[in-house]
């Protein structure tokens, strides 16, 4: 199967975004695109009037910060990448006003060969609050009370974000110019090549194979990851609903591209991030004897990945201590046992 015969994510059409229920979606644990969900908000009517429009819209909330540009020379085709020896990256970063880098989209439209121009994840309730106002989504489902989501904002010309993953739901819309996810199921990671934990281009772990021209003698199991991939072509206005894990490409189509995404996780704040815990495995218990590793699985998964309630219901409630259900305090305790134990 090529890339380019990927199978489309389904689509939901005539969305009422003050009933949706998004944790109800979620649970499906599959993609879904809401089409038009997003069509009356104002930068993407600016946006389909023209580039101008929409950056006029955008630059009448700027707050004055410095966004940070990622530059890329185009001989690189827009794709966000790793040096020739993995030690750094193929972009460089300025710090730049708004106004500047909206001026340098516009010069590299006429360009024949431009450079990429990409501005990364950024707060919008920082950096532009107004548009969160004025653009936000109707949030009704009862869940992001108690989880409230993050937005930022995205922005640039034609460039590729190679497949990575996030530790938190998201729900992508598209508000100007198009998108393209290529999305794999978390279990296709083995199939994806992820490259190195440190350094990494945006600060999640990348799949090393280039879509663009997957080499499958190097990458040969890329095959069976493209059998479970899936396809979101996004027009302005559409959302674009996944699941935290999933791994995603991210194509921008267009010689400008904005896109707002809400990410959010229904996990205490006071959980830590598993990430850590893979660090700590690879220092404690990934250079261990098979048959330790196998029989260290047996109790991971008795101790966190089965039933909650079977590592400690056959205990008095005095006796539990980290393996009851942990609370704010509790968790403070267990974090500072952990960090005394790797100071020792």
């Amino acid at each position: 199967m090529s890339v380019a015969s990927l199978p489309c994510v389904d689509e939901y059409t005539n969305i009422d975004l003050k009933t949706l229920q998004f944790s109800e979606l979620i649970q499906k644990n599959k993609p879904v695109i809401l089409k038009g969900a997003f069509q009356d908000k104002p930068l993407v009517k600016a946006g389909l009037k023209s580039v101008e429009s929409a950056m006029a819209h955008i630059k009448q909330f700027d707050k004055g910060l410095l966004f940070t540009n990622y530059i890329l020379e185009a001989s690189h085709g827009g794709r966000l990448f790793y040096n020739d020896d993995l030690t750094g990256f193929n972009f460089t970063t300025q710090k730049m006003a708004l106004d500047m880098v909206f001026e340098q989209l516009l010069k590299a439209q006429k360009d024949p060969k431009p450079s990429s121009c990409y501005i990364g994840s950024t707060d919008l309730a920082t950096f532009l609050p107004g548009l969160l106002e004025t653009d936000q989504m109707l949030l009704s489902d009862h869940v992001f009370d108690a989880y409230p989501p993050l937005a930022s904002i995205w922005m640039g010309n034609r460039t590729t974000v190679a497949p990575h993953f996030d530790m938190s739901n998201n729900i992508a819309v598209c508000m100007a110019g198009r998108r393209r996810f290529t999305l794999f199921p978390p279990e296709q990671i083995s199939n994806l090549y992820p490259g190195p934990l440190f350094p990494t281009p945006g600060g999640q772990v990348i799949s090393m194979v280039n879509m663009a021209n997957p080499d499958f003698e190097k990458y040969p199991k890329f095959k069976a990851a493209l059998k479970s991939a899936q396809v979101a072509n996004l027009e302005p206005g559409d959302m674009l609903l996944y699941p935290a894990m999933w791994w995603h490409q991210v194509d921008a189509l267009d010689d400008f591209n904005v896109l707002i995404n809400y990410w959010w996780n229904e996990v205490p704040k006071f959980v830590d991030t598993p990430m850590d815990t893979i660090l700590h495995g690879l220092l404690s218990l990934r250079d261990r004897p098979d048959k330790e590793k196998q029989a260290w699985k047996s109790i991971f998964d008795y101790y966190l990945f089965d039933s909650q309630e079977g590592a400690h219901n056959h205990l008095p409630e005095r006796s539990q201590g980290p393996l009851g259900k942990l609370d704010d305090m509790s968790a403070r305790r267990l974090r500072a046992l952990v960090l005394n134990r790797i100071n020792r």
